[in-house]
């Protein structure tokens, strides 16, 4: 549960890049979204492999 907390911490950490680079236009913000969706997909491949690991486990 504690890898699902850090998802969510760090979409909310994205949310204010996000915001500059779609609605003003700033392309460092767009790097540092591009760099945190990367680290979100690597997250979510590591709770995948944890959520398969505890099934195959019970």
């Amino acid at each position: 549960m504690k890898k699902f907390e850090e998802v969510k911490q760090l979409v909310a950490s994205l949310e204010a890049d996000a915001d500059k680079f779609y609605n003003k236009g700033n392309s460092a913000a767009g790097t540092r979204v591009r760099k945190g969706m990367q680290d979100l997909k690597n997250l979510a491949q590591a709770i995948r492999l944890e959520v398969q690991d505890t099934k195959n486990q019970a």
